[in-house]
């Protein structure tokens, strides 16, 4: 049966100015049940306040695909990288054998809201960076990023009464970002996840007007 991570069960951790909900182990969180679903190893939901943020730090041997709910985010890399990112953009930053990055609140004034996740990467070469903007059809998932991983992430939004069909993977993840979803009679609200091993395909249907992201995972 697929799994069901409720959005209160999620680990959540406050810092200066950051508030972040992780669904696996990471950091001081450490639960040996929840420490990734085939390649995604995090997926963490990060509120900054205004003008903060994450300064430099280093990852190596992971993806990191970053998707914007609410603002506009700040990013600097050691690949030369620098820009912002807004909702409806999806960032993948391959680390390689490393990168320095920093992350940030662009805004003095309104905050950001934003999903990061991380993956088993394929890539052993410097590091990558790529940036695809994203214009999708309600009703339809619709591909982001290319990443180097075992792993394809699309988004999708949905009108009220509106329902889509995952196709069959191996495994597929669901994570609802906003709104509330069905699947196969289980109700999911934003921040909800449904985990899927081996099931076939399955319909997610809207309650109202709704948006999720969805990895089709090997």
């Amino acid at each position: 049966m697929p799994e069901v991570r409720r959005a209160a069960e999620r680990f959540h951790t406050v810092g200066d100015g950051v508030q972040t909900w992780h669904s696996f182990s990471y950091g001081v969180h450490y639960d040996p049940e929840q420490i990734g679903f085939g390649p995604v190893m995090a997926i963490n939901t990060e509120h900054i306040a205004p003008g903060g943020g994450y300064d430099t730090h280093r990852h190596a041997d992971v993806e990191i695909v970053t998707w914007v709910l609410q603002g506009v985010l700040r990013h600097e890399d050691s690949t030369g990288q620098a820009g912002l990112v807004r909702p409806g953009t999806a960032q993948r930053l391959s680390a390689g054998t490393g990168v320095e990055h920093s992350e940030r609140n662009a805004s003095t004034d309104e905050p950001l809201v934003f999903v990061q996740m991380m993956l088993r990467s394929d890539h052993d070469g410097p590091p990558e960076y790529a940036q695809v903007d994203v214009d999708p059809a309600p009703g339809r998932l619709t591909p982001t990023v290319d990443v180097h991983a075992a792993g394809q992430l699309f988004v999708v939004w949905l009108d009220p009464g509106q329902r889509v069909t995952v196709p069959a993977a191996h495994r597929s993840l669901v994570i609802v970002t906003s709104g509330a979803l069905s699947s196969g009679g289980v109700d999911l609200e934003a921040g909800d996840e449904l985990r899927s091993t081996g099931e076939g395909e399955h319909v997610l249907a809207a309650h109202g007007p709704a948006s999720a992201l969805v990895w089709q995972l090997d």
